[in-house]
């Protein structure tokens, strides 16, 4: 007899609506919290909002994961509604607790949950809960497909530039020395997603040469792999995003290309006018 099989995620990959509603997708939101107090991403604030309230703050906002037992709640609720088990996939645990709470909460509701740490964020874990879905419906064993998924963790890439070095400041990532002088001399720091880890992977002078690093990773992958869709990510900056989604067409014409946000979760520690690239391998 076919599992009854859940599909959870959290707003580290941002799924919009439609996606959301056509696989019938679960998502926990993870909270920002500012001065007066936390709020549930996508759910008690847009992300126009979000911005807004960032460029405000007086104090820097934070970030933590969905209460456990939030996802205690939800997993006894799929329970209830007949479903035999769930597949979570969830941003990095090396960035949150997420990944680890639901193992957690999988044990205190007797629920069985294919807990997967994405090792990433954003679009991928897109990728890789369509895949699985698609693979469910194929009629594939649940075990095949969290491989499947788990293999896809290893082939994810996700790089992102700053457009400051103020908001890591910020959050603690670099020294106020460090986001002086960058913002002083135009240096942009390359991050890339290492195994699950956030890396500084480059600081070069100027937009254009961040840019050129990037592209070379995307160049270098699809001479030994096949990448048919790349994301070009941002955190509030759909301008830039656009520019960068016609240069890569211009290059690669029959390449698919989307233009995607990034989570706010992103945004408070990268910042506003973020901009990246982000791909599968195949």
């Amino acid at each position: 007899m076919k599992k009854k099989v859940a599909w959870i995620t959290d707003t580290a990959a941002l799924l919009d609506s439609t996606f959301i509603e056509k696989h019938n997708i679960y998502v926990l939101p993870l909270n920002i919290v500012f001065e007066d107090g936390a709020f549930k991403e996508t759910i008690d604030m847009t992300h126009d909002e979000f911005y807004d309230k960032l460029r405000t703050a007086k104090i820097h906002p934070k970030t933590s994961q969905p209460p456990i037992g939030e996802m205690v709640q939800l997993y006894e609720d799929l329970k209830a509604k007949g479903y035999d088990c769930a597949v979570a996939v969830h941003t990095s645990s090396e960035l949150s607790g997420t990944y680890n709470s639901s193992q957690t909460a999988s044990k205190i509701s007797n629920f069985k949950v294919y807990s997967i740490d994405s090792k990433i964020g954003s679009y991928p874990m897109v990728k890789m809960l369509e895949a699985g879905k698609h693979m469910i419906e194929a009629n594939h064993k649940i075990e095949e497909v969290v491989t499947h998924i788990e293999n896809m963790t290893n082939n994810s890439e996700l790089s992102f530039i700053p457009s400051s070095l103020t908001q890591l400041h910020k959050s603690g990532r670099v020294s106020g020395t460090q986001a002086f002088l960058s913002n002083l001399l135009n240096i942009k720091v390359v991050i890339s997603f290492d195994n699950g880890k956030v890396v500084m992977k480059e600081k070069v002078r100027a937009d254009k040469r961040a840019k050129k690093y990037v592209m070379n990773l995307l160049r270098k992958d699809m001479k030994i792999s096949n990448v048919p869709e790349v994301a070009v990510i941002n955190c509030n900056n759909t301008t830039d995003a656009r520019t960068w989604k016609e240069e890569l067409l211009q290059e690669f014409p029959k390449l698919k290309v989307i233009v995607l946000p990034l989570s706010a979760c992103v945004g408070v520690h990268a910042g506003e006018g973020t901009t990246g690239l982000s791909w599968v391998r195949y």
